[in-house]
């Protein structure tokens, strides 16, 4: 079993920066990718950012410029750095662990983005 734990959630303002981190455990030797989706009020969960362990990097086309995904393969982390933050940001985001073709997910931490 997966177990991801995210921080780093919270309240800032137009233009502020948030960085989200989520740590991983259990049954996770083989994964492939980690990263990001979220999901706002009454939409879809969707894609933000991932990242593969070779280090391969993909983000959705309304964060790019603006965040940057990382992560360290020794801890087991993934770490999502969102800059220039806008109120359409707001949503939950969750951590993405990828294994054999199945997505694990955490609990989600809120970003609220006020104008």
């Amino acid at each position: 079993q997966v177990q991801l734990v995210e921080s780093g959630g919270g309240l800032v303002r137009t233009g502020e920066s948030l960085r989200l981190s989520c740590a991983a455990s259990g049954t996770i030797s083989g994964y492939t990718a980690m990263g990001w989706y979220r999901q706002a009020p009454g939409n879809q969960r969707e894609f933000v950012a991932g990242i593969t362990v070779g280090g391969h990097t993909n983000y959705a086309d309304d964060v790019k410029g603006r965040c940057t995904v990382s992560r360290d393969n020794r801890k087991n982390t993934v770490t999502l750095q969102m800059n220039s933050l806008k109120p359409e940001d707001t949503a939950v985001y969750y951590c993405f662990l990828r294994r054999l073709s199945y997505n694990s997910w955490g609990q989600g931490t809120q970003v609220t983005v006020s104008s």
